[in-house]
């Protein structure tokens, strides 16, 4: 049988046909373990009773929900982002936006908005342990929605990684890889409206790259026309200061071979290694030695203690303009797993969320 020219059309057959209502708690579970990208045979959707809250409980109900190439890893079952690694069967972990309708717990009220870990399903009961990592949302005049970009662990991924790693100056040549996802877009923005540096940002197709220029960005790269050395070389002919890394593989290699000295490179995802079956073995890092620069990863969750110094941040320039808040909205949680194959095809531009339910009527 000859293969579907759109891979996504599978996962619109797999939403097909699913209702979801209030009186259930509708879930997508991992039915297998991906090899390669995500398949539609590998989600299962579910549905069970929405249960009552007890001592030291919460009800939540859903109102948005995150989609990040990290998610194929916990369906293959592998430990990652400091998550519990899932079976055949769990529902899929991920982040999401929240209300409490129903509390028994002494420090959480109902009606207060939420962001954490909620996992792919419609309402949840919690004991909002630690290791949810559930931060009260402060009804701030901006919409709900945010906690999942520039006001979640997206946005302090591009604050924590792009000034605590990467020691931004104005005068930087700065190259972006990832430029129009969730985290490359608001480091871009970060890098030239709030730093004033000169960022190049690397994108796939015209339409991508144009975003990318409206973010602030003096120039585009378009990956997709394969000639990213080249491109890096005419458009950074001086050099890279500061190299944001979101995609690891042979752009990571690319600009190694245009660092100035003491440039800086900071790693913050490797979506093109996710669906590899081989790990990229990068073979130029001396690159590193012979300019006397550093190359530094770093983990969110290791920078939560800088969680409302970047929040503050965050939304006074979101308030004053400065920063333009950018998300790919899916309607609907019958399309997560469209939202999801949706990213290693490069389809989002600007964070990947879904709309559940959308914003809270009654914030607390």
């Amino acid at each position: 049988m000859m293969a579907e020219a759109d891979p996504i059309t599978a996962f619109d057959r797999l939403a097909a046909g699913k209702i979801i209502g209030e009186d259930r708690n509708h879930q997508w579970r991992v039915a297998c373990a991906p090899i390669g990208n995500v398949r539609p045979e590998d989600f299962e959707f579910a549905n069970e009773p929405v249960l009552e809250p007890k001592d030291g409980e919460v009800l939540l109900r859903t109102l948005y929900l995150s989609l990040a190439p990290v998610m194929r890893a916990y369906m293959q079952g592998r430990p990652a982002a400091g998550e519990t690694p899932l079976e055949i069967g769990d529902v899929i972990h991920g982040r999401g936006v929240a209300q409490i309708v129903k509390s028994r717990h002494p420090n959480w009220r109902e009606n207060e908005v939420v962001q954490g870990q909620i996992g792919w399903q419609t309402w949840k009961v919690s004991s909002m342990t630690p290791g949810e990592k559930m931060v009260r949302m402060p009804p701030n005049g901006l919409p709900a929605a945010l906690g999942l970009g520039i006001l979640g662990m997206t946005g302090l991924s591009a604050y924590a990684g792009f000034f605590f790693c990467g020691d931004p100056k104005p005068q930087d040549r700065m190259l972006l890889s990832g430029a129009a996802g969730g985290v490359g877009s608001i480091v871009a923005q970060l890098a030239a409206k709030i730093v004033g540096a000169d960022v190049v940002g690397i994108a796939g197709g015209p339409e991508k790259c144009a975003f990318v220029r409206s973010l602030g960005c003096s120039a585009a790269i378009d990956y997709l026309d394969g000639a990213v050395a080249g491109a890096i070389a005419s458009t950074r002919p001086d050099g890279i200061d500061l190299y944001f890394d979101n995609v690891g593989g042979e752009i990571l290699a690319a600009a190694l071979e245009h660092l100035r000295l003491r440039a800086r490179i900071v790693l913050c995802g490797s979506i093109s290694e996710y669906v590899r079956e081989t790990p990229f073995g990068l073979a130029n890092y001396t690159r590193l030695r012979a300019t006397d620069s550093s190359m530094r990863g770093f983990f969110v969750y290791n920078h939560l203690n800088r969680w409302d110094e970047a929040m503050d941040a965050m939304a006074g320039w979101v308030h004053d303009g400065r920063l333009t808040p950018h998300f790919d909205m899916i309607e609907g949680f019958e399309n997560m797993p469209k939202a999801l194959v949706s990213l290693y095809h490069g389809r989002n531009i600007g964070k990947q969320i879904c709309r559940v339910r959308g914003e809270p009527e009654d914030w607390q």
